[in-house]
């Protein structure tokens, strides 16, 4: 039996190898072109500096850097953008609340975007109907590290003047961790034990924009598949290993989506606006919301028209 075991397990292809594979760099150099044996390289030296990746599937953690390749996200743990995080024997892809906040700026939509804990006082109002949250802000950068943290913000302005603020407190992110995180609710550790600053910066900036802000093709799918063993190299095959209810999250940002999508075409006051909005959105975008798209189009076509016939009556 031990012979056996011994075989299939040399038969494995160990990271380094299969990195360095020519069909790998192909496809790496096909993402990232002339970063292409920098990214290497960085998954190599992550795996061997990391006991548990070291016993993961090297075709797991494979899987998971070619999300961060796709998405033009640096693996370094010290930077905060993507991680490639052991779960058993499997690696999962997760983005960091950096990686968030780049993706969000791509899309040139964001004028302000930024996230902060929130210590004791700090927090004056919270109109729970306008979703307004006022912060008076301890300027006195000694006494506030002194000061208990009671929850965590995220900010975000768009260009047009549209902003969005959300707040949890440090109950509702227990909570959360709880629900979303198998191992941290059962054993007690895990990123949110070990980062669980950082994971709270991340969890109020991903609700924040996947809720309320727009989002590119490669933002939905960096939140999409963020806890997420990805099991095929084009990210289309996932599955969650660490949580039980995060599977309703893909359904959930689409329809988020679709209704930012939606209200962003029907609240347009005229054709001009309505054309600079559709200017700031993809293809796949426009395709989501077309019949709103047309409707509104022979909405202002007709008001034009109106609008003529209005001069020719005077």
């Amino acid at each position: 039996m031990s012979n056996t075991n011994t075989a299939v397990a040399t038969q494995q292809p160990s990271i380094k190898s299969l990195m360095s594979s020519e069909a790998v760099m192909s496809r790496l150099n096909e993402i990232l072109g002339k970063k292409a044996a920098t990214f290497s390289t960085s998954v190599i030296q992550i795996v061997q500096s990391t006991d548990a990746l070291k016993k993961c599937e090297p075709q797991s953690v494979l899987n998971a850097a070619l999300v961060a390749a796709t998405l033009d996200l640096p693996l370094n743990n010290s930077l905060g953008f993507a991680y490639i995080v052991p779960y058993g024997q499997q690696a999962t892809f997760q983005i960091g609340v950096r990686g968030i906040k780049q993706l969000a700026q791509r899309t040139g939509q964001y004028k302000f975007i930024n996230q902060s804990d929130v210590r004791q006082g700090e927090l004056k109002s919270w109109n729970r109907l306008t979703g307004e949250v006022v912060f008076e802000w301890e300027q006195d950068l000694n006494k506030r590290e002194s000061l208990p943290t009671v929850g965590y913000v995220s900010y975000f302005e768009l260009h047009n003047g549209f902003s969005s603020t959300f707040y949890m407190t440090v109950e509702q992110l227990e909570k959360h961790a709880k629900e979303y995180s198998q191992v941290y609710k059962k054993f007690g550790n895990g990123l949110w034990k070990d980062k669980k600053h950082d994971m709270c910066m991340k969890t109020v900036s991903k609700l924040n924009i996947s809720k309320n802000g727009p989002m590119s093709i490669e933002l939905q799918k960096a939140v999409i598949l963020d806890q997420a063993v990805v099991k095929s190299d084009d990210g289309e095959v996932f599955e969650y290993v660490d949580n039980v209810v995060v599977e309703d999250l893909k359904s959930n940002v689409a329809d988020n989506t679709d209704d930012r999508l939606k209200q962003l075409v029907l609240s347009s006051k005229d054709e001009k606006e309505l054309n600079q909005r559709l200017s700031t959105l993809s293809d796949a975008q426009k395709e989501l919301v077309k019949d709103h798209i047309v409707t509104m189009q022979d909405t202002f076509e007709a008001q034009s028209g109106q609008a003529g016939d209005k001069k020719e009556l005077f």
